[in-house]
């Protein structure tokens, strides 16, 4: 974001309170910040404003900015300050926190309107172009995030610099409403959410639970030949292996809680490495038995916020295809290499290109981290030399490490040119520290191992959520959970359908027969509108040549082909893995 750019957006939330000032003057106007594409302002009405009201209080903002001249500013007393605002509680409230920080109080103003603010805006009110912004929707938000407070009406808006950034901006962000996952998830009945079980807790069908089980089977495929083994570990632990490993006092109040009849206090587990040291910890290995490589799909649980969930890309139940590796420190440059060529076929496999952030502690804040300082900087050159070595688009993030170690983080640009962290690899020289992991090494001497982190798709449902989004629900043949439909054209042609039908299932593809009585026409739209990559459609023809006709989803009709060409056809596409551009 321009730097200039947090000032126009914060100005013209400026503007919007005073328009909704001269058009209900008994408003009672809140906070307004700039947001990451615009600004919103919260404010208290004596009566309800929804969406059907944006246009008229565009219109007046539009009218106040050719009035307005510039920012001014000036400083205040306290007394003054509660005294201007002496009607408004919430602007009173501001002014209290503002005094307890030992805060100058400062008003800013441009034409009749004055607010209580602490500055940042546009330089000149030329920077403001009246059609450089628009307001988006109302929405409820309780005074200063917090539930126990009174509920607000957020009024929400745009703001670029000229038109031409605002109209490619809402270009994409319609173009985001057809690729959205939670629509798209539940059109394609791959996943859904019940009241009853709560928010944030995904059920996958059987369409959605084969996507699931498809992805984690080509990990593993990939893991297995880097001499990965399976483990398995359960869903809750004492709080005494947190507390060992440091999570407690870092993620306590992001636990969910169980406390035994006995009166044991157990948590559900957040993450699987500490489990995982503890299956290390079982035998005292000899160096010439590393590096151990554990690998576990699992499920963990998170106490999110309510407001912070998002279908699958923030949720309470997420399922990690986790790994760590129990190596020598002279062993982990070349374990990780390992892992970054696992994590380069996998998202080549689906047209992503990736970048690397090196993600460093932030030497400002030492407390935030387990570990001296010399660790983290040996751990943090370690990586820094893979980068070179691969030599990736690597880049610097100051303070994205965890508290236990660095990580080399993998980000890729989805179809809408939205930035995401996909796949990590870490190195913790911390928690083998913690839980005295070693190994017996040449000289018959404990030596202290260091423990890998790894994680390809990070978390299965925030994948999903961005590979859903990113090919518009259009999988590659590998991975649609339906890959074959079959339509015969009337009655008479059922049999024959069928028949493929079985034959193309006995080859191990995903086939079904749709002889409805609905027309062949609506049949065809409904195969379309669930994204099928193929359609096979049977008569008399296809009957008398003992053929069938193709249509491709990404490639359209593909004319008369014969069985067996097919069934080697999608076997040789199944097992390449072929990805389409299509999305």
């Amino acid at each position: 974001m321009p730097e200039k750019l947090p000032a126009i957006r914060h100005s013209f939330a400026h503007l919007l309170a005073a328009a909704i000032l001269k058009l209900y003057p008994d408003a009672l106007p809140t906070l307004g910040p700039a947001i990451e594409d615009g600004f919103y302002y919260d404010f208290e009405f004596t009566a309800p404003v929804g969406d059907e009201n944006l246009k008229r209080i565009e219109k007046e903002m539009r009218n106040i900015l050719k009035t307005w001249q510039d920012f001014s500013s000036r400083e205040v007393s306290v007394e003054e300050a509660r005294n201007i605002f002496a009607a408004n509680p919430y602007k009173l409230e501001l002014i209290e926190s503002i005094v307890k920080k030992n805060e100058p109080i400062t008003l800013y103003r441009s034409g009749d309107f004055e607010d209580l603010c602490r500055g940042g805006h546009a330089e000149t009110i030329s920077l403001m172009h009246s059609d450089a912004f628009k307001l988006t929707r109302v929405a409820g938000a309780y005074w200063r995030g917090d539930e126990t407070q009174k509920m607000l009406t957020r009024i929400y808006g745009y703001a670029f610099e000229n038109k031409a950034e605002l109209d490619t901006h809402i270009a994409r962000i319609e173009e985001a409403k057809k690729r959205d996952h939670k629509k798209l998830g539940v059109d394609l009945d791959l996943f859904t959410f019940s009241d009853l079980v709560g928010s944030g807790l995904p059920l996958w069908t059987p369409r959605g639970t084969l996507l699931r089980v498809l992805l984690d089977q080509y990990v593993w495929e990939l893991r297995s030949k880097a001499g990965y083994e399976r483990v398995e570990i359960p869903h809750i632990t004492k709080k005494d292996l947190y507390i060992t490993s440091g999570h407690w006092d870092k993620f306590k109040d992001e636990l969910f809680r169980i406390t035994t009849r006995e009166g044991h206090e157990f948590a559900m587990k957040p993450m699987n490495c500490p489990h995982h040291t503890q299956i290390y910890a079982r035998k005292q290995w000899s160096y010439r038995e590393l590096p151990q490589r554990y690998a576990n799909t699992t499920t963990c649980y998170r106490d999110e916020q309510s407001g912070e969930l998002s279908g699958l890309s923030r949720v309470r139940s997420l399922t990690q295809d986790d790994a760590h590796v129990f190596c020598r420190m002279s062993q982990t440059k070349e374990e990780f290499i390992k892992i970054w060529d696992i994590v380069q076929t996998f998202y080549g496999s689906f047209g992503f290109n990736l970048r690397v952030r090196i993600s460093k502690h932030d030497p400002a804040t030492p407390g935030s981290y387990l570990g001296t300082e010399e660790q983290w900087k040996l751990a943090e050159t370690i990586l820094e030399d893979i980068a070179k070595e691969k030599n990736a688009d690597a880049f610097d993030g100051i303070g994205e490490a965890a508290f236990y170690g660095p990580k080399l983080d993998f980000m890729t640009k989805d179809a809408l040119g939205r930035e995401w962290q996909v796949a990590t690899i870490q190195l913790d020289m911390s928690m083998p520290e913690r839980f005295d992991l070693s190994c017996i090494n040449e000289k018959g001497e404990h030596e202290r191992i260091v423990m890998i982190h790894a994680a390809i798709m990070g978390s299965i449902e925030r994948f999903l959520s961005m590979l859903i989004e990113n090919v518009t629900g259009n999988f590659p043949l590998w991975l649609a959970p339906e890959q074959v439909r079959i339509l015969p054209i009337g009655e008479g042609h059922q049999t024959y359908a069928e028949t493929l039908a079985d034959t193309l299932k006995n080859a191990s593809i995903r086939v079904s027969a749709d002889a409805s009585s609905e027309s062949l026409g609506k049949r065809i739209r409904n195969a379309k509108l669930q994204k099928i990559p193929y359609l096979i459609v049977v008569g008399d023809k296809e009957i008398e040549t003992n053929t069938l006709s193709l249509e491709s989803r990404d490639r359209g009709q593909l004319g008369s082909i014969g069985i067996d060409a097919l069934i080697s056809q999608l076997h040789a596409e199944i097992t390449d893995k072929r990805f389409s551009e299509r999305s």
